[in-house]
């Protein structure tokens, strides 16, 4: 692969570039980083609460009150890039870092932002200086970042990482040894303490994200997926508000951002969702970066979760602000639940059909989230994809995924035995008994393997009649 931003085997400043940062860049061409911004997702600044950040925490202030002067700043990250703690005391650094949301509550992963010290030091679990140019966007070409990995040293789990970030005009050959250092001790005192306890976790939700679309593809699925997205797209081109309702998970955020992506494609697509209380005031700032662009189209993701308050300050930025620009489309439940800001300036409700109501969409899906786990295509048999298609999914989309990840990764080729328990044994709310739950899961099995229903019911050893009759009982769905 030829990086266009970084051709030949020397940076900017003539220094050889590394084969790991090579390889990084190629990696960070290939996620679609723009090379002229950095746009990292916030996820919260909710404390993890663990031995890790309690150590990293202690060892960072003891090492900040030793460099008080010096222009450094200090950063604890999870094992996802996101920032947890930064300390420094120089102003003018940090205002620069804020800048490029370098700062707590940011993911700074070398998939989220391209090549830099922490993002490279976590891919690699190695310690990594990332000196000016070597950094994939320019727009971190003013800085120099050493970062060294913590790893737990009772069990062996990476759990975040030790940065230490400068300008680039600054000396930084003790950088990276500082780094290795207080990586060191943090594991010295975690050990020194006991075991930290259960793994960290990411975030659950981005709060807030923004997608150039460089490199990524498009979701075409069955008719209702196809409708809504066209008239999502429809609706956004003739400048109206556009709100895409539909029961959780599925998929409306989705559909939302490809209609934005193919009514322009040149733009960014920024998508926020609805912060926890303790992180509403720093995710309320950050429109005041993006208020007015031209270039950006917005999805607010449940816009019926935003408390009043908050709402009201949204839509005052989005809807009659420098906002009023950019095109919007928002999701939730239903119109009804839709805080009274957004309302009134909703001119197009699009709505969205619950899985169960497109099994077209299960295959496709259901293929998708598969080669995003196994990095390949994984194949399905015809039997597995109708008890799929067949499954009521309460949880839409969510539950389909939650599904086929654990299936995956057990199973190369996916036939129904690997399927769980309750997909074949869908009873429509009735309670069934252990041998009814048995009988109804062969039933579905051998329906499922696409046997006429004289030839089921001969393998099953009952009468056609009787078959009817238990398919009738246990809500099995015609085919």
């Amino acid at each position: 692969m030829q990086v266009e931003p970084r051709d030949g085997e020397r940076d900017a400043v003539g220094a050889p570039v590394p084969p790991r940062v090579r390889a990084s860049w190629e990696r960070s061409q290939s996620y679609g980083i723009p090379v002229d911004a950095v746009e990292p997702t916030f996820t919260g600044t909710r404390s993890p609460g663990s031995l890790f950040h309690e150590c990293g925490d202690a060892v960072l202030a003891d090492l900040h009150r030793s460099m008080t002067t010096e222009p450094v700043g200090m950063m604890l990250t999870d094992a996802h890039g996101v920032v947890i703690t930064r300390l420094s005391g120089d102003r003018a650094l940090l205002r620069a870092l804020d800048a490029v949301h370098l700062a707590p509550g940011f993911g700074y992963s070398e998939r989220e932002v391209g090549t830099n010290g922490l993002g490279l030091a976590l891919a690699d679990h190695a310690p990594t200086l990332v000196r000016a140019e070597q950094h994939y966007s320019r727009t971190l070409s003013g800085f120099t970042c050493a970062a060294a990995p913590v790893v737990d040293p009772a069990t062996g789990r990476l759990d975040g990482a030790v940065n230490l970030t400068t300008w680039s005009r600054s000396s930084s050959e003790l950088l990276l040894t500082l780094a290795r250092a207080a990586a060191g001790t943090i594991a010295a005192t975690m050990l020194s303490r006991g075991s930290s306890g259960p793994a960290l976790t990411r975030p659950r939700r981005s709060l807030f994200r923004v997608d150039h679309g460089l490199g990524r593809a498009t979701e075409n699925l069955g008719s209702d997926w196809t409708a809504t997205v066209t008239a999502t797209r429809a609706a956004l081109i003739a400048g109206r508000v556009v709100a895409v309702v539909g029961e959780p998970g599925t998929g409306r955020a989705t559909a939302a951002e490809i209609a934005a992506r193919r009514a322009w494609p040149d733009h960014r697509v920024l998508t926020a969702g609805a912060p926890d209380p303790d992180d509403a005031e720093s995710w309320l700032s950050l429109w005041d970066f993006e208020a007015g662009r031209a270039d950006t189209v917005v999805v607010v993701r449940d816009v019926d979760a935003l408390p009043t308050y908050f709402a009201d300050r949204l839509a005052a930025v989005l809807l009659t602000g420098p906002g009023t620009t950019m095109p919007v489309v928002v999701t939730a439940e239903n119109l009804a639940a839709i805080p009274a800001a957004f309302t009134t300036a909703i001119t197009a409700a699009v709505p969205l059909s619950p899985l169960r109501e497109r099994p077209g969409d299960v295959a496709p899906l259901a293929h998708r989230i598969a080669h995003g786990v196994r990095g390949r295509d994984v194949a399905f048999t015809a039997a597995a994809i109708r008890v799929l298609q067949q499954f009521s999914w309460p949880q839409n989309c969510a539950h389909l995924r939650r599904v086929v990840e654990d299936v995956v990764r057990r199973v190369d080729v996916v036939d129904v035995p690997a399927l769980p328990a309750e997909l074949v044994v869908d009873s429509g709310g009735r309670r069934l008994s252990t041998i009814e739950a048995f009988e109804r899961r062969e039933i579905v099995r051998v329906l499922a393997d696409g046997a006429t229903m004289a030839a089921a019911a001969e393998r099953l050893g009952m009468s056609r009649a009787t078959l009817y009759r238990k398919i009738k009982y246990y809500r099995i769905p015609a085919r």
